[in-house]
C-alpha cells in the first residue's frame, strides 16, 4: 500500500500546531525539538497525519513566508466547511477566496498564518468530476 502526506515547512512550527488545532481540531501526535527549532512534528486532521518543522534553510526546507508563497495548496474536506471555514478565520488565518457553490460542492480558500494555502470543502456526495466540461 502506498500513500502521500504532506510535510509542511514553517517559520514557527510550535505556533503553526497551536493554529492547526484551533483552526481544524489538529491533534499533536509527536514532537521532536532540536537546538531550539521543532525539528520534526506530527498532527493529525480527522484521519490525515500532516508532518510539520521549523524553517531549515542549511537544509533546503523553507517556509512559504521566506519564498513569498507557495505552489502547493492542501484540500480539507470536511462535513460543515462554512463552520470549519469561520473557525479558521477566527484562529488568524486570511480569506483568499469566498466561500462558494462548485461543482464538486462548495468551498473556500484562505492562508494560514504561516503562508500555506487551504480549500476548506464539502463535497456533493454525488458528484462526477468526468462530467466537468
Amino acid at each position: 500500500m502506498s500513500h502521500v502526506t504532506a510535510y509542511l515547512t514553517t517559520k514557527g512550527a510550535a505556533d503553526a500546531i497551536d493554529f492547526y488545532a484551533r483552526a481544524f481540531g489538529a491533534t499533536e501526535s509527536y514532537r521532536l525539538e532540536f537546538e531550539g527549532r521543532v525539528g520534526h512534528a506530527e498532527i493529525v486532521i480527522g484521519e490525515t497525519t500532516i508532518m510539520l518543522s521549523d524553517e531549515y534553510a542549511e537544509y533546503g526546507a523553507i517556509a512559504p513566508v521566506t519564498l513569498g508563497g507557495t505552489t502547493v495548496a492542501l484540500v480539507l474536506e470536511v462535513p460543515d466547511c462554512e463552520a470549519v471555514f469561520q473557525q479558521a478565520i477566527d484562529a488568524g488565518a486570511t480569506l483568499d477566496r469566498p466561500m462558494k457553490d462548485e461543482p464538486y460542492g462548495r468551498g473556500g480558500w484562505l492562508i494560514d498564518p504561516f503562508g500555506h494555502r487551504w480549500n476548506v470543502a464539502t463535497m456533493t456526495p454525488d458528484w462526477d468530476p468526468s462530467k466537468m466540461s
